[in-house]
């Protein structure tokens, strides 16, 4: 990929972010999956101001696509990589304080981390967030969990940026969410930190519950190969008929089936997996091609939980791309 960025933006970026900004960065070595092309430019904000400073400078660009990514847990990336610029939310932004029964934390905070520090405090409410990969802001992005709990249920209030990098506080009151859905999705803002409330418990309980849920999900997920996870998000009234879609993909003979170096994994069929240089273009066969094959075979379409983000900054559940393609059976 050529170096495309505008001289004055380029400028700007290197005088505010010197020691935050990479330039021609690989996207495979960034997402959890291991796959993706160059990304013109990557900054790594270290506080709140600088990562407002970031989307105001940029936000003044519009014809360059611009993203806030996390730790990419969730992300399937192009093979033509990125023309715009990403910014990452990650360690620099990483701050948890505890007040009483409240965790206050900025959105790059790890999210095991975020639960330890519940169990150290005998707080519960989000043991099920114990194993999971990424950083809070993403997972209250998500509304993610597990154990089919989401973060928001236990979400005091969420601080978020416009587009512009000005900032507001939501509180739980305006917090409507669902199963793996929240008020934050397809909005043009971003969520700089997170107050979540939790209820007094026995350390030992909290630690407990913690460990059940680790040994569970060491036995059931991949987790020597690349991959981002749940691909597809379990629907409830699927879940009652027919069961989870790693069932219903395993049900339907996909199990192991392989495209490319990308395989739907032999150990949990609603994981794929990089054998070693997969292209974005297996995953979203294989994406495509478990979802119109379970809905043949039940009539339930399963939708992705994961997010593919194109080389313009598009970034959309994998399901609504793969649907604009051939149809794969």
């Amino acid at each position: 990929m050529e170096f495309r960025l505008p001289l004055e933006l380029q400028q700007r970026l290197n005088a505010n972010f010197p020691d935050e900004i990479t330039y021609l960065v690989p996207l495979s070595e960034l997402s959890y999956w291991k796959i993706g092309g160059l990304a013109q430019c990557v900054i790594k904000p270290k506080s709140i101001q600088s990562l407002q400073s970031a989307l105001a400078i940029t936000s003044e660009f519009k014809n360059v696509p611009r993203l806030v990514i996390g730790d990419c847990s969730n992300l399937l990336f192009d093979d033509k990589g990125f023309e715009g610029v990403l910014i990452q939310i990650g360690n620099g932004l990483s701050k948890i304080e505890i007040e009483d029964d409240l965790i206050h934390c900025e959105a790059g905070a790890w999210v095991p981390e975020v639960a330890y520090h519940s169990y150290r405090k005998e707080l519960s409410g989000i043991e099920h967030i114990c194993g999971i990969p990424g950083r809070i802001g993403g997972l209250v992005y998500m509304n993610g969990g597990s154990q089919r709990r989401g973060i928001l249920e236990n979400t005091e209030s969420v601080v978020v940026l416009s587009p512009e990098g000005a900032l507001s506080t939501i509180k739980s009151s305006d917090i409507n969410h669902s199963y793996r859905v929240s008020p934050f999705q397809g909005k043009p803002i971003v969520i700089a930190k997170v107050t979540l409330k939790l209820e007094p418990k026995s350390r030992s309980l909290v630690r407990n519950e913690m460990r059940k849920i680790l040994s569970s999900r060491r036995k059931k997920f991949p987790r020597k190969l690349p991959n981002c996870g749940s691909v597809f998000l379990s629907n409830p009234a699927m879940y009652d008929e027919i069961g989870p879609p790693g069932y219903a993909i395993e049900k339907a003979g996909l199990k192991g089936t392989r495209k490319g170096n990308a395989q739907l994994s032999t150990l949990h069929a609603n994981f794929i997996v990089n054998l070693g240089g997969a292209s974005s273009a297996d995953v979203l066969y294989l994406i495509a091609l478990a979802r119109n094959t379970v809905k043949e075979k039940t009539g339930f379409s399963m939708d992705c939980e994961v997010r593919y983000v194109d080389s313009k900054g598009n970034m959309m559940q994998a399901h609504e791309y793969t649907d604009t393609l051939p149809v794969q059976t």
